[in-house]
């Protein structure tokens, strides 16, 4: 894939493109090279992943540091596949009519949106008031609407769509939406960690998220239905992800070594992998979900798919927020559901 910049920036990305290949300058030493910046490769996202071509762009880090980042321009939907299903429509529907939510326990995989999940909903939650489904037709109530999908896929869910399993469709989006993704082409290793809201992007194109606000959902008894790979929509964020269940993996072609596979690269540049290697391993990682080796630098590994985070805190340095016409910049500090 072409990249629009000079020849300078563009040699930039071919000395990128080196490290990741394992190969260090000879100016970085045998006891560097597990912790030198590692930027990210244009090549392992998936085919259709950005509406144009990435550039290279001069930007400024939140910290102030002048850099360049990558440019990747995106449409709110993940590449090569269609979102869903989301919300069972009836209490006798199996897995495969819906798609998946947290454990109550924060750990571990997601569990099934079926609709006996929604017929035991409060035996689940030990709540009685929990009730997303009539008793006469046995339909599960859901956000059918886009006006539903407005009032309810919110932190402050609006009253009429409470009691409801909340989904969304890529058709409620605006006809010009479009999400800007401005990341470092080459990480800085931040003086101090920073809060995850946003963070980064898959290998498909779509925003990997911060912690969606469960207290609130769940408060407002709604479930914010996950499909299986455990993203849901919004018309502010497009389709975004929560969990990592193995949908943006690089293929194990990619992970020779056993290593968890690639899944995305944080908003500061450095890359996500899944949680355990080939083995069912998982590392001892650093606070932020982070670890150093010879081959990848510095790196995280996402988080169990109900621990509602991907990440515990940026290592590196990220852009500040900013908003063009139709576009939303993804940065730290925008946070939905």
């Amino acid at each position: 894939m072409r990249l629009s910049r000079s020849p300078s920036l563009l040699g930039m990305l071919a000395f990128s493109a080196l490290a990741l290949g394992g190969c260090a300058s000879s100016s970085v030493n045998s006891t560097d090279k597990a912790t030198a910046s590692v930027g990210m490769d244009i090549s392992l996202f998936a085919e259709g992943a950005f509406t144009q071509e990435p550039e290279i762009v001069d930007c400024e880090t939140a910290a102030g540091t002048t850099t360049t980042c990558y440019k990747l321009v995106t449409s709110g939907a993940p590449a090569g596949r269609e979102p869903g299903p989301f919300c069972p429509r009836t209490i006798t529907d199996g897995p495969d009519a819906g798609g998946a939510w947290f454990s109550k326990d924060g750990t571990g995989d997601l569990v099934d949106i079926t609709g006996e999940f929604i017929l035991r909903l409060s035996d689940y939650y030990g709540d009685e008031k929990w009730v997303l489904y009539d008793a006469k037709t046995n339909e599960v109530r859901y956000t059918a609407t886009k006006e539903a999908c407005l009032g309810a896929a919110r932190p402050d869910v609006e009253e009429q769509y409470k009691q409801n399993c909340i989904e969304c469709q890529l058709s409620y989006l605006d006809d010009d939406f479009s999400l800007t993704f401005l990341i470092p082409t080459t990480p800085i290793p931040a003086a101090e960690t920073g809060r995850v809201r946003t963070a980064g992007i898959a290998l498909d194109g779509t925003e990997l998220s911060g912690p969606a606000p469960v207290d609130a959902i769940l408060g407002a008894y709604t479930i914010a239905a996950f499909d299986d790979c455990g993203g849901h929509i919004n018309v502010h964020q497009g389709y975004h992800y929560h969990a990592s269940t193995g949908c943006t993996d690089t293929p194990d072609s990619n992970t020779e070594d056993g290593h968890a596979p690639l899944i995305g690269y944080a908003s500061d540049g450095y890359g996500i992998y899944a949680m355990t290697d080939a083995e069912g391993n998982e590392e001892s990682l650093d606070e932020c979900r982070g670890i150093s080796d010879d081959t990848r630098g510095y790196h995280y590994h996402a988080a169990s798919p109900s621990e509602n985070l991907f990440i515990g805190c940026l290592h590196g340095e990220s852009v500040h927020p900013a908003i063009d016409r139709g576009t939303v910049l993804v940065s730290p500090t925008n946070t939905r559901q």
